[in-house]
């Protein structure tokens, strides 16, 4: 008994020496199961996305349609935007001619049109539009759903008015104040009540909209709740215009594949970063570094490397993804391979960093696994980025993985040129300079590789 106790104890004291093991056994299924229940809003008090940017043009002077813009503040879901900021720093209210651009340059990906005429002589209903860039399938369908809930339920005087404005076209002014009257008249005398408060309640549009609103909420299976549903999508129309990615061949491959491509060259640069821990072992290194080499020519001629294997591995992927689900690859092949090799380097120079301040191949692969996890979970590579906390959405955009994704859709997605791809290409070369000039620095310093 004693013998198997001794042994139990020297396996339990490898294991805590074993800082990869511990990392992969306890750290990295921690933090996968905090992620994803970030994600899905286990223990948030708004377990909704959160912060979506939405731009609202209000060019109606009705008091109702502020009510909307007030109601999708009071949601939470949005971060709305109002005001266009000029050069100078001031700002203006928002038109709708400033949407289409300010969506093509990722500065928001949905906008509200409250027109001038919300209220039209002209017909009996509301007309509203909606701009986006839907990017993400997910985040796409539940803005517009929570758009719908807001208009349907958080405004409902807004269909009593329309309906008011119809019968003063149709009826006139003084024929429309007389049948309000008589149908306030009628309604007191037969349910009870005052009939002024009765009459002012018509005027203002209140029929009752609200519990309507409320019982089509209550349940798709109805039958009641699906009538009044259509009733009233009958009375508030709302165009939905694709103002990016409308000519996209396969919309829901071409969202995916970036995150995805990017997330495994991670995992194939890291790996191979452990090379030079199997060269310092074997004695490969020494003898290296006895020719006229450096240890900077070494990690950059490794770093080279990583970058073509990075390339082709990318383009092999792509034109996977064209050839299995008909992403256009080859429409966008100058974009893509300058995206390819930009996102190349960066991975392949996050790679390098790690046999920089790691002191074994173990340990390297170990980091490498929880780096590249959380890289992938939080900048966007598993889920939509608006479904995390506020402080989530931040962080995501000081990811590596976050600026590759946005590489990739701006080439695939929003058929960027190259000009326009000239902020993320600057970015990921950013990364490449400084993660690569630490890395050298670091390398030649390590006492491991003597």
């Amino acid at each position: 008994m004693s013998v198997l106790l001794t042994l139990l104890g020297k396996d339990f004291a490898i294991l805590i020496r074993n800082r990869g093991a511990l990392v992969l056994s306890l750290i990295v299924p921690m933090l996968i199961i905090y992620i994803v229940g970030m994600v899905f809003g286990i223990g948030r008090s708004n377990p909704g996305p959160t912060s979506i940017p939405l731009a609202v043009v209000n060019a109606s002077s009705d008091p109702a349609a502020q009510q909307i813009v007030d109601s999708l503040r009071a949601q939470g879901t949005f971060q709305v935007i109002t005001n266009y900021v000029n050069a100078d720093k001031t700002t203006r209210p928002l038109v709708e001619g400033d949407l289409r651009p300010m969506i093509h340059d990722r500065k928001f990906s949905y906008a509200l049109v409250i027109p001038a005429d919300l209220f039209s002589d002209d017909r009996i209903g509301l007309h509203l539009k909606i701009l986006s860039d839907p990017r993400n399938e997910i985040e796409s369908q539940m803005v517009n759903g929570l758009l719908q809930k807001v208009i349907f339920s958080s405004v409902p005087n807004l269909l009593g008015k329309s309906l008011i404005a119809g019968n003063r076209k149709f009826l006139g002014t003084a024929r429309n104040d007389q049948f309000n009257r008589a149908l306030a008249d009628n309604i007191a005398s037969t349910f009870g009540g005052d009939p002024k408060t009765i009459l002012d309640n018509i005027n203002n549009g209140n029929f009752g909209f609200n519990q309507l609103t409320q019982s089509s909420s209550g349940g798709a299976g109805n039958g009641s709740n699906n009538a009044t549903a259509d009733f009233l999508a009958r009375l508030v129309k709302i165009d939905q215009v694709q103002v990016v990615g409308k000519d996209v061949k396969s919309p829901q491959a071409t969202q995916i594949v970036g995150g995805y491509a990017v997330m495994f060259l991670l995992f194939a640069v890291s790996g191979s970063s452990a090379a030079f821990f199997d060269e310092k072992n074997s004695g490969i290194f020494r003898r290296l570094l006895s020719a006229p080499v450096s240890r900077a020519q070494l990690l950059w001629s490794r770093f080279f490397y990583g970058v073509l294997f990075g390339l082709g591995q990318l383009t092999t992927l792509f034109l996977a993804g064209q050839l299995l689900y008909g992403v256009d690859v080859t429409g966008h092949l100058g974009g893509l391979i300058l995206a390819c090799t930009c996102v190349a380097a960066a991975c392949t120079s996050f790679g390098m960093l790690l046999s920089a301040i790691t002191r074994s191949a173990t340990a390297a692969n170990s980091l490498a696994t929880l780096l590249v996890i959380t890289m992938s979970a939080v900048g966007g590579a598993w889920f939509p980025i608006s479904l995390m906390p506020a402080f989530m959405q931040h962080l995501a955009h000081y990811t590596l993985v976050y600026w590759a994704i946005e590489a990739f859709n701006g080439v695939l997605w929003a058929g960027d040129s190259f000009v326009q791809l000239l902020p993320i290409v600057g970015v990921l070369i950013g990364i490449t300079v400084v993660v690569m000039s630490f890395s050298v620095w670091r390398f030649n310093k390590s006492p491991l590789f003597e």
